[in-house]
C-alpha cells in the first residue's frame, strides 16, 4: 500500500512557500527510458545486467505473477520474461537485486497491513545467460525479522560479501536489517536490525561495495559503507521527482543512478553519480572503503533531500494518497 502517515501529510502540506513546480532538467550527460511494456504497470525494483549490457531487471509490485522481467534501456522493450517455479504464490514482491553469485534476488518483503504476516520470502535464481523467455525453478527462502514482523521495499545484495540487506519502511521507525552469512533453503533466515533508517522504498549498492543508495517518497542519499554498516547521515542525490517512486539501482559500471516509478509506460532517470573530490564517479573495484558519492538516506526520520520543489512534494502526496487508495480497494490479503 502507497498510502502517506497522516502526520507526514500535514508535515508536508504546511511547508512555507511551497511552489507546485517539477523537478529540474536532467543533468548533462545523463539518459533514461522508459518502460513500454504494458504488462509492467506497477515497476518495483530495478536491477543492472552484469552480462548483458544496458539490461535492467524489473518487477510488478503485486497481482501479476511469478515474473521477472529483462527490459532493454535502449529501447524501453520487454527482452526476456523470466517465469519463475518451485516456488509459492508470490504475495508482495517489492525488490530486486544482483548479487556476486550471479544469481538474481527478489524480495516478496512486502506487508501492507503493517506486520500481519509472520514470515517473508526471497526468491534466487541464477541470472540467464541468454534474453528470451524461459522458465527457471528458483530457490525460496523463509525469512523473518528479529524484532518482529514488519513491512518491507528494499533488499540490497552487497556485491563483495554476497550478504543480503533489507530496509525496512516505517515513519521514523525504520532500520536496516542484516541476513544471515548464508541463506538456507531449508530453515528460517532471521535477519537482524543494524541500523535506523528513515521511510524506504529501495536502496542499492555501489558495484564496488564501498556505497549504500537509498530512496524514499521525498529524498534520496548515499552512505559510505564500512564494517557491514552505513557510516554517518549521507549525502543527498539529486534524485528526480516521481509520484510514485519505488526503484534505484546503479548502473553495471557504478557511473550512474536509475530511478524508477510505477505506472504504466513508466520512466526510469538517469542521475550521473557525482565523483568524490580529487576521484572519479566510483572508487575503484575491491576498495569497499573508499571514500563514498554523494546520496543516500540520513537519520532516522529525515526525509529532506532529493531534487525536487516543495510544491512537488505536495503533489506527490495527493499522488501517492490516490494511487494507494485504489490500490487498497483492490487488494485483499493473501495467506
Amino acid at each position: 500500500m502507497r498510502l502517506l502517515p497522516l502526520t507526514a501529510v500535514i508535515a508536508l502540506v504546511v511547508l512555507p512557500g511551497s511552489a507546485a513546480a517539477a523537478a529540474g532538467p536532467t543533468p548533462a550527460g545523463a539518459s533514461g527510458f522508459t518502460i513500454t511494456d504494458p504488462r509492467i504497470k506497477e515497476s518495483s525494483g530495478l536491477a543492472a545486467s552484469r552480462i548483458h549490457p544496458g539490461v535492467y531487471w524489473t518487477h510488478n509490485d503485486s497481482d501479476d505473477g511469478p515474473y521477472v522481467y529483462a527490459v532493454d534501456s535502449a529501447t524501453g522493450r520487454t527482452v526476456a520474461r523470466v517465469t519463475l517455479t518451485g516456488i509459492g504464490s508470490p504475495r508482495d514482491v517489492e525488490a530486486i537485486s544482483l548479487g556476486p553469485d550471479g544469481q538474481l534476488y527478489v524480495g516478496d518483503i512486502g506487508d501492507n497491513l503493517n506486520g500481519t504476516w509472520d514470515h517473508v520470502w526471497i526468491y534466487r535464481f541464477p541470472e540467464p545467460k541468454q534474453l528470451a523467455d524461459v522458465t527457471v525453478k528458483a530457490e525460496q527462502f523463509t525469512v523473518k525479522y528479529a524484532d518482529g514482523a514488519r513491512n518491507a521495499e528494499a533488499l540490497m545484495v552487497h556485491p563483495v560479501t554476497g550478504r543480503v540487506y533489507i530496509a525496512s519502511k516505517s515513519e521514523g521507525k525504520g532500520g536496516l536489517y542484516e541476513g544471515p552469512e548464508k541463506l538456507s533453503a531449508s530453515g528460517t533466515n532471521v535477519f537482524r536490525r543494524v541500523a535506523d533508517l528513515p521511510w524506504v522504498t529501495d536502496g542499492a549498492f555501489s558495484p564496488d561495495g564501498g556505497r549504500l543508495t537509498l530512496r524514499g517518497y521525498f529524498f534520496a542519499k548515499t552512505y559510505p559503507w564500512k564494517d557491514g554498516r552505513p557510516e554517518g547521515e549521507g549525502e543527498r542525490v539529486d534524485a528526480p521527482w516521481q509520484g510514485q517512486a519505488e526503484s534505484v539501482t546503479y548502473s553495471a559500471d557504478g557511473s550512474t543512478l536509475l530511478f524508477g516509478s510505477e505506472g504504466e509506460s513508466s520512466r526510469v532517470v538517469a542521475v550521473p553519480v557525482k565523483p568524490a573530490v580529487g576521484g572519479s564517479a566510483s572508487p575503484a573495484p575491491g576498495k569497499p572503503g573508499a571514500t563514498p558519492a554523494p546520496g543516500a538516506p540520513g537519520p532516522a526520520g529525515e526525509q529532506g533531500g532529493g531534487g525536487f520543489t516543495k510544491g512537488a512534494a505536495v503533489l506527490a502526496v495527493g499522488t501517492a494518497l490516490v494511487l494507494g487508495a485504489k490500490r487498497l480497494l483492490r487488494r485483499r490479503p493473501r495467506d
